[in-house]
């Protein structure tokens, strides 16, 4: 249970772009989980990089980059194409106005998060989805399977009976 409350303050960390602060505690929780995840490494620290351009930091983004993103350019080609994205925010003066925006997004940082959270439940062996989960889509396939034959019931949709009650 004490694993499962540090991992609940990663995420917090994370999400609140305290990104670096989230790393040094996975790191703690279990060296190996990003010393073995070399992209799930990068996507948090280009979460750093996201929020030191977010807070207009352009100087200590580009030494970022430089110190902590470019070593991973000489490992794989794909990471040089990710870091040029994440340097083109740095020509805008609002990021909001970058083709690449979706990087600022909380959607891409939701992503990074859940990304960590698979990955620290896969490294402790517990089930990547809840039991709630795994019965939600259980009962979405049968309701699919049952809705093909005539006059069975309309798929499920968890939206149709959240919006009913």
């Amino acid at each position: 249970m004490d694993k499962f409350h540090s991992s609940l303050g990663i995420f917090h960390h994370a999400l609140e772009g305290n990104v670096l602060k989230a790393i040094e505690l996975t790191g703690q929780l279990a060296q190996d989980i990003l010393e073995n995840n070399n992209d799930l490494l990068f996507d948090l620290l280009s979460l750093h990089f996201v929020d030191l351009v977010c807070s207009k930091e352009w100087a200590e983004a580009l030494e970022f980059a430089q110190t902590k993103l470019s070593p991973f350019s000489v490992k794989e080609q794909k990471y040089m194409e990710k870091i040029e994205g994440f340097m083109s925010l740095l020509a805008y003066e609002n990021p909001v106005e970058c083709p690449m925006f979706h990087l600022i997004g909380l959607d891409y940082r939701q992503q990074v998060v859940d990304s960590l959270n698979q990955t620290i439940l896969a490294h402790f062996n517990l089930p990547i989805h809840t039991a709630m989960e795994r019965l939600i889509q259980q009962t979405s396939v049968v309701r699919q399977c049952l809705s093909l034959e005539d006059g069975g019931p309309p798929p499920f949709s968890l939206k149709d009976i959240l919006k009913s009650q």
